[in-house]
C-alpha cells in the first residue's frame, strides 16, 4: 500500500456516501407499492417501497404522519414525497417521507372512509342509538360559525315557522387547525347546561377540506356521547360527514335542520287551526239544522178551526178520488164484459148458422159429420139458424 493512500474507516465512508446523497436527493416523489409496514411503540412508520425489479427502505416519522389524517396498508400504492438518506449503522439507503398520498384516491377521502368504518365497528352509526327529536322544542342550540350563512339561515327558518323558539348559538370555528376541537367542546358544553332540547350541528356548504372538521373522530364522539338528541347538517344535500353518521338525524342543509326542528310546531298549530274550523261549522251546521226543525215544528203547530179545515179538503178530496176510482173501475169491466160477449157471439153455431149453413143430426140427436156414415133411407133432422126440418137420405156419396 502507497504511503499517500488515504484510508476510510466506515463509518466515515458512511458519513460521506450519507452527505453526498442527502446534498443531492433533497426533495424527490417517488411512487411504489408498500410492503413489510409496520408500527413499533415509537410510532413511526417504517415500510418498504417497491415496485416490479426493486425496492427501497422508508420511514414516515411520527411528527409527520400525525397529521396525515389515514393510516397506509401493505399493498397500497401511494406516491411519497421526501428526501434520501443512508443509515450509517447499517450502510443502508432510506427514503426519508415527509408527505405521502394514495394513488388513485384522495387522502382526505382514504382517511374519511378508514375512520367511517371503524367507527361503525365501535357501533356509533347503529340505528337502535338513534333517538327521535322532541315535538316541540322550546330551546334550540346551535353549533356554528357566528359569521357564517348557516346561523343567519337557521335563525330565519325558526323566526318564519317556530315563534317563540329560543337559539343558544354557540360560536366555534368550521374550518382550519383546532375546529374539531371547537366543535367537540361546544356540544359537550350545551350538554353539561342541559338547556337545549335539541342541537344542531354544521356549517354551509364547501370542499372536502373545508368541511373536513366534520370529519374528524372528536366530533363524532362528541355527537355520540351527547345526551341531547343532534341533528347533523353539514354542507349541501350532497355532502356526507362523519357527522351525519354520528347524529341522531342527518339534515341537507342547515336551513332543512331548522324546519326539521320547527316541524312539530308547525303541524300543531295547522291541526288547531283545522280543529277550529271544523268546529265552527260544526256550530253552523247546527244552528241551521235547529232552525230548519223550528220552523217546521211552527207549521205543523196550526189552529184547531185551520186542522179542521185541513181535514175536511182532505176527506172531499179523498171522496172525489175513490168516485173517479169506482167509476174508472165500472167502465174498465163493462168494457171487458163487451169484448168477452164478441168474443163468445164470434164463437157460436148460430152464428155459423146464420150464414147458410145446417146442422144435420139422427135419431137421438148425434151430429153426422162425415157422410160416409149415413144408410140410403135414412131419417135425418136439418136445423137452420130459424126452424127445423125432418129428411130422408136418398143417395150417399162420399
Amino acid at each position: 500500500m502507497q504511503d499517500n493512500v488515504t484510508v476510510l474507516t466506515v463509518s466515515r465512508l458512511n458519513a460521506l456516501l450519507r452527505d453526498l446523497i442527502e446534498d443531492n436527493f433533497m426533495q424527490i416523489w417517488v411512487e411504489g407499492e408498500i410492503s413489510n409496514f409496520s408500527v413499533p411503540a415509537s410510532g413511526h412508520w417504517y415500510f418498504s417501497l417497491k415496485d416490479a425489479e426493486s425496492q427501497v427502505r422508508a420511514v414516515m416519522f411520527r411528527v409527520q404522519n400525525r397529521l396525515l389524517g389515514f393510516v397506509p396498508e401493505s399493498g397500497m400504492r401511494v406516491v411519497c414525497r421526501g428526501r434520501l438518506s443512508l443509515y450509517p449503522q447499517r450502510g443502508e439507503v432510506q427514503l426519508i417521507v415527509e408527505g405521502l398520498e394514495p394513488r388513485g384516491v384522495g387522502g382526505l377521502q382514504l382517511a374519511f372512509e378508514q375512520l367511517k368504518n371503524r367507527l361503525a365497528a365501535e357501533g356509533l352509526f347503529t340505528v337502535e342509538r338513534k333517538r327521535p327529536l322532541p315535538a316541540f322544542p322550546r330551546v334550540v342550540g346551535v353549533v356554528t360559525s357566528a359569521t357564517g350563512a348557516a346561523i343567519h339561515d337557521i335563525i330565519q327558518v325558526l323566526r318564519r315557522r317556530g315563534a317563540g323558539v329560543q337559539v343558544l348559538l354557540r360560536p366555534v370555528l368550521v374550518q382550519g387547525e383546532g375546529a374539531a376541537r371547537e366543535i367537540a367542546a361546544a356540544i359537550a358544553e350545551l350538554n353539561r347546561q342541559g338547556e337545549a332540547e335539541v342541537l344542531i350541528v354544521g356549517r354551509g356548504g364547501g370542499s372536502l377540506e373545508d368541511l373536513w372538521a366534520f370529519n374528524e373522530e372528536p366530533v363524532a364522539r362528541a355527537i355520540h356521547g351527547s345526551r341531547i338528541p343532534v341533528i347533523s347538517a353539514v354542507g349541501h344535500e350532497v355532502d356526507h360527514t362523519i357527522a351525519d353518521f354520528a347524529a341522531d338525524l342527518r339534515a341537507p342543509t342547515p336551513s332543512a335542520a331548522a324546519e326539521m326542528v320547527a316541524r312539530g310546531r308547525l303541524e300543531l298549530e295547522e291541526h288547531l287551526d283545522h280543529l277550529v274550523l271544523r268546529l265552527a261549522a260544526e256550530m253552523r251546521r247546527r244552528v241551521d239544522f235547529g232552525r230548519e226543525r223550528l220552523d217546521g215544528l211552527r207549521r205543523r203547530l196550526r189552529s184547531p178551526r185551520e186542522s179542521l179545515a185541513l181535514a175536511r179538503q182532505r176527506q172531499a178530496d179523498l171522496m172525489r178520488r175513490l168516485s173517479l176510482a169506482m167509476v174508472r173501475k165500472q167502465q174498465e169491466r163493462a168494457w171487458r164484459l163487451d169484448a168477452l160477449a164478441a168474443r163468445l157471439n164470434d164463437l157460436s153455431p148460430l152464428r155459423t148458422l146464420g150464414r147458410g149453413y145446417a146442422i144435420v143430426t139422427r135419431a137421438g140427436g148425434e151430429i153426422v159429420r162425415d157422410a160416409g156414415t149415413l144408410l140410403a133411407g135414412e131419417r135425418v133432422e136439418l136445423r137452420f139458424a130459424r126452424g127445423r126440418a125432418g129428411a130422408r137420405i136418398e143417395e150417399v156419396e162420399g
